[in-house]
């Protein structure tokens, strides 16, 4: 018996001319470059309103706080990246009941997760917090904002599945619309427990868990609102089939180990920030909003990529595969060097917002210059991840950031000996070069798969 005709499934339709594949590329990486950039502002905003506070152990509290969620929730970045491969390959496909089953294994995932991050929030922060380093006021108040912001931990990871299927289907206009709610909600309440109940560090934590809660409850609503029409009841031992889960699991443990690798590498980078004193930290904490708000914004050519490749692979569609890869690698160039050109011009005003500390501005000036430099050097690895997750071939992804975390710890450790903070800087470069190389000698492989 034929399927019912309210049962639709998605039919991917790729463009015919190039022209055409660059509007859609366009057309796909504007809403979600909002919205990712939409996502740092909720770590800015905690940054500029400690940054305002009476001394620099409240923005070295906050910055160490950030690196804590960075190891923890970043962490589990790996549901956001997992999701969005399967997704978009069942959306090239045809979508239907895979797909519905791909986003309640992942949502089950996420909320085990968070509940466990909740079971052991105590020794958790002050372990993290610890092994960061700073002075005894800078890990007070770190533990402060994080034992405010943990309480947030399931809805945050389920954001991130919600986040992978949106990408994935190609909803990139409802992944925009979510971030802004998340994002005014932070202001919002960032404002109020700082400055009505002067709840001070722990009401900067409590107010962005506060906005990632709204998240959770907004995406909910847009699942309810998306779901095939006309679908069977759901079948749970279906969903949790073993083979399906086991094939989940191993994308994501593929991908959990490459962003620990990541995140041992920049929690590296603080920590002998760290050691150079707690205006070094500050400072450097400032700069790496600089290369967030990179990142997250030419992660939207990278999350174009993951839904095109991965519906080109899913619909083995190589002409579509191919036109999906070199128009993403033109924009992301494009994308880097307005960036980089950017932060060459803006980058002094950009710091004088972050924090009106005098020791911060001059030592964030003094290596201004590496921020400057890093999207020309970073932004092709970020392109080449959302490839390889489009593709689900994570195992390539862990190997490639391995060797890069090797190469940037051998790097730091002997640089930051002979240059200081500048050896640290040129180091994090090497660790970006590193991963764009290892994943570009993949790139073959993975174009032959279609």
């Amino acid at each position: 018996m034929s399927a019912p005709a309210s049962v639709s499934s998605p039919t991917t339709e790729f463009p015919a001319t190039s022209g055409a594949w660059h509007r859609k590329v366009l057309g796909l990486s504007i809403p979600i470059i909002i919205a990712n950039l939409a996502q740092p502002v909720l770590s800015a905003v905690d940054t500029a309103i400690a940054g305002h506070m009476s001394d620099v152990a409240s923005l070295g509290g906050v910055a160490l706080g950030g690196l804590f969620f960075s190891f923890v929730f970043w962490g589990f970045g790996f549901l956001r990246m997992g999701t969005t491969g399967l997704v978009a390959q069942a959306y090239g496909a045809g979508g239907g009941e895979p797909l519905r089953a791909i986003v309640l294994r992942a949502l089950a995932l996420a909320l085990g997760f968070g509940l466990v991050l909740l079971a052991i929030r105590t020794p958790l922060i002050a372990t993290v917090v610890a092994l960061l380093g700073g002075s005894a006021t800078v890990q007070a108040n770190a533990i402060a904002y994080s034992s405010a912001r943990i309480w947030s931990a399931p809805f945050v990871l389920a954001n991130f599945v919600i986040l992978g299927y949106l990408l994935g289907a190609q909803h990139a206009r409802l992944a925009l619309f979510v971030q802004i709610v998340v994002n005014l909600v932070n202001v919002i309440a960032v404002l109020l427990f700082v400055y009505s109940f002067h709840w001070g560090i722990a009401g900067i934590g409590a107010a962005t868990a506060c906005a990632d809660a709204v998240g959770f409850v907004l995406g909910i609503v847009l699942l309810g609102i998306l779901r095939p029409r006309g679908l069977p009841r759901i079948q749970w031992p279906a969903v949790f089939e073993r083979n399906a889960m086991l094939h989940m699991i191993g994308i994501n443990r593929d991908i959990f180990i490459r962003t620990a690798c990541l995140l041992i590498s920049f929690g590296w980078f603080a920590h002998a920030g760290a050691r150079l004193g707690d205006t070094v930290l500050a400072a450097n904490s400032l700069l790496l909003n600089f290369q967030t708000f990179m990142a997250y914004a030419l992660d939207g050519f990278a999350n174009a990529a993951e839904a095109l490749v991965g519906a080109a692979l899913g619909a083995h569609n190589r002409t579509a595969l191919r036109n999906s890869i070199r128009v993403t690698l033109i924009w992301t160039g494009a994308g880097s060097v307005a960036f980089s050109l950017c932060y060459l011009l803006s980058g002094p005003w950009i710091i004088d917002g972050l924090t009106d500390q005098p020791a911060v501005r001059a030592t964030a000036r003094v290596f201004l210059l590496w921020a400057a430099a890093s999207p020309i050097l970073s932004a092709w690895s970020f392109a080449l991840d959302g490839m390889f997750i489009g593709a689900t071939r994570t195992r390539d992804m862990m190997a490639s950031m391995a060797i890069a975390m090797v190469a940037f710890l051998i790097s730091a450790i002997g640089l930051a000996k002979l240059f200081g903070n500048h050896g640290l800087w040129a180091a994090l470069m090497i660790f970006m070069i590193a991963r764009a190389a290892t994943l570009g000698f993949r790139l073959p492989r993975l174009m032959s798969a279609a």
